[in-house]
C-alpha cells in the first residue's frame, strides 16, 4: 500500500478515554510498580493514590488511535521510536475523561533498510477543556522506508562522557507485557510468540511505554520521592527492543537543578541502550 503523504498536516480526534483509580493502578502494575509487594505502592494502593506520570503517554499509543490514523503503513512493522511528554498542569485527578486530538505532523523516509518515521503531536484536555499534557510521539515503521519522503530532522541530546551520578537496577518480570497491554496497546508483537518471531524477535517484546514507566519510577524515587506530580517533561528515544525477563539499569546524570539526562541499559551486557537520549525536567 502506498504511503498517504496527503494525510500529513491533518488532525484526528477527539479520542476519548474515561478512567478511574482502577485504570491508574492497572497501568502502574504494567510499569512494574509493586513488583516486590512493597515498592511504589503509592501507584497501586487506592489509599493516598498517586498517578504514575507515564500514564499521559497512553492516549496517543492506544490501539484505536494507531488504527484510525492509517497512512498506508504495514502494522506488523510498527515500533514505538520515541516520545516527548510535556505536562502543563500536575496530573493528580484520580478519575475523569480525557479528550486527545492528534496531529500527523510528518512522515519521514530513512531509506528502504531503515524504515519510515511518523511524527504525531497529541494534545490532551480534561473535561473542562483545559490542556493538561502534550505528547510528541514517534513511530518507526520498519517495512515502509524508501517511499521518497523527506529525511527526518536531527534530534541530539548529550549523554555525558562520565560515570552516571545515579543508577537504579530492576528486573523486568516475564509477564509485564501481558499486564501492560490491558491498558490499551494490544499489538500482537507483545504477546504472540509466532507473530514476534515472524517479525524478527526472539519472543514477544515489552511495550516501550511500559519500560519507560519503570525508568520514570526510578527517577521519581531518586529525585522527587512521593511527588510524581512535580514532573514537567519526560523525553526519550527507544533504541532497542527489550525482552521481558531482562535486568535493566537506569543511568542518570544531573545537568541542572531540575533537569537530568538518562538512558536505560542492560545491567549485565551493557549493550546498546534500550532507552537513550533521555531528558527529565521537574519543578
Amino acid at each position: 500500500m502506498a504511503i498517504k503523504m496527503e494525510m500529513v498536516g491533518q488532525t484526528f480526534g477527539p479520542f476519548e478515554r474515561e478512567y478511574n483509580f482502577r485504570d491508574l493502578i492497572l497501568f502502574a502494575l504494567g510499569c512494574g510498580a509493586g513488583i516486590d509487594g512493597k515498592t511504589d505502592l503509592q501507584y497501586v494502593y487506592e489509599k493516598d493514590l498517586k498517578i504514575l506520570p507515564m500514564f499521559a503517554a497512553m492516549p496517543i499509543v492506544d490501539s484505536e488511535v494507531t488504527k484510525t490514523i492509517d497512512y498506508g503503513y504495514n502494522y506488523a512493522g510498527s515500533l514505538h521510536w520515541g516520545f516527548d511528554l510535556q505536562f502543563h498542569k500536575p496530573l493528580t485527578k484520580l478519575s475523569g475523561k480525557l479528550s486527545t486530538y492528534v496531529l500527523l505532523k510528518g512522515l519521514y523516509d530513512r531509506g528502504p533498510d531503515r524504515g519510515l518515521l511518523a511524527q504525531h503531536i497529541g494534545e490532551t484536555f480534561d473535561e473542562t477543556g483545559e490542556k493538561i499534557f502534550t505528547n510528541e510521539s514517534w513511530d518507526c515503521l520498519i517495512y515502509d522506508g524508501g517511499f521518497g519522503g523527506p529525511k527526518p530532522p536531527k534530534d541530539i541530546v548529550e549523554i555525558p562522557d562520565r560515570e552516571p551520578d545515579f543508577e537504579v537496577e530492576e528486573r523486568i518480570p516475564e509477564n509485564q507485557a501481558l499486564i501492560y497491554r490491558l491498558s490499551g496497546d494490544y499489538h500482537p508483537q507483545h504477546i504472540d510468540w509466532e507473530y514476534a518471531k515472524a517479525n524478527g524477535q526472539m519472543k514477544p517484546i515489552l511495550h516501550a511505554v511500559s519500560f519507560a514507566g519503570v525508568a520514570c519510577r526510578h527517577f521519581i524515587n531518586t529525585f522527587i520521592p512521593g511527588e510524581p506530580e512535580r514532573l514537567t517533561r519526560f523525553k526519550t528515544r527507544i533504541t532497542a527492543s527489550l525482552l521481558p525477563g531482562a535486568t535493566i539499569k537506569t543511568q542518570m546524570w544531573k545537568m541542572a537543578d531540575n533537569k537530568i539526562h538518562f538512558r536505560v541499559i542492560d545491567a549485565y551486557t551493557q549493550a546498546k541502550p534500550y532507552l537513550n537520549f533521555g531528558i527529565i525536567e521537574w519543578k
